[in-house]
């Protein structure tokens, strides 16, 4: 197990307003501030968070990327805000990691995320276990995302992603980034390992699903996601390539299973009486 430091940082902090009728007043906007990653003191990229979970969203991160396979390689992650920094100690180095790190994508994720390498790389080689949900689960987890506390309610403009086992959410994060957030709970998956298994949980969403957010999903192992946003087309194709279960414009009652339906065990008189639509 990796050593790593607690450098949580404040989410939010106080700044004065002026509305609309002249009014002088205070409101809490997200602490979003830049953190440096450097690997065996070699400087990676550098990642705008809130900086709620540093050290996990550093080795999520260099997972996803798929620059370390196994949790054994990292001896240490080192967070100092006061030179916004993350200092990654590897036990013998990222074999050819110039090179692996020298094509970048920029993808679309809020806060300009980006991969090394090529989205599809590995992608299939990647095999889901099988995983399913009910109706009724889906409308336990979207309750339970709406009564949970967060820094989105209080001040806005960040997302928000959560890991559940069933109606059961065993982690929710926020950050500026739905990427970062992912990269949080993947870090803090794997640190669980091998009492975590990820083939019975399902990954909760505010942001769309890009195809960054889908291929991450699975390289995590979770066979199931939830959206309260959309998918994209490359999200979507993804998705049906890997039988992934992709579930978007999730709010209330009302849902769209893109991909992989038989993952989904309907209980459609749970949604109530169907509305009537007036024809234009």
């Amino acid at each position: 197990m990796p050593f790593l430091t607690e450098a949580r940082a404040p989410l939010t902090r106080e700044i004065e307003t002026v509305n609309e009728f002249g009014e002088r007043g205070t409101t809490s906007i997200p602490a979003e501030r830049p953190l440096t990653v450097y690997v065996d003191r070699r400087e990676l990229v550098t990642l705008m968070t809130l900086g709620a979970r540093p050290e996990w969203l550093v080795l999520g991160y260099l997972r996803n990327q798929r620059l370390v396979r196994s949790l054994d390689e990292v001896e240490s992650i080192t967070v100092d805000w006061e030179v916004g920094a993350a200092a990654v100690k590897t036990r013998s180095g990222i074999k050819g990691i110039k090179e692996r790190t020298a094509r970048r994508v920029v993808t679309t994720g809020c806060g300009q995320g980006s991969v090394f390498g090529g989205l599809m790389d590995e992608i299939e080689s990647i095999h889901l276990p099988e995983a399913s949900i009910t109706q009724a689960q889906l409308y336990g987890i979207l309750n339970a995302i709406r009564l949970q506390e967060s820094t989105y309610k209080s001040a806005g403009s960040v997302h928000g992603c959560a890991l559940f086992k069933g109606e059961e959410m065993l982690l929710f994060v926020e950050d500026v980034g739905r990427h970062n957030a992912i990269d949080t709970i993947a870090g803090w998956m794997w640190l669980q390992q091998p009492a975590m298994d990820s083939g019975d949980k399902i990954f909760y969403t505010t942001g769309r699903l890009t195809s960054e957010m889908v291929i991450k999903s699975a390289q995590m192992g979770v066979p199931i996601v939830v959206s309260r946003s959309g998918i994209t087309q490359m999200g979507h194709e993804i998705a049906q390539r890997l039988d992934l279960c992709a579930i978007g414009r999730a709010t209330n009652k009302h849902f769209l299973c893109y991909t992989a339906a038989q993952r989904l065990q309907l209980q459609p008189e749970l949604a109530g009486p169907k509305q009537l639509r007036a024809i234009a």
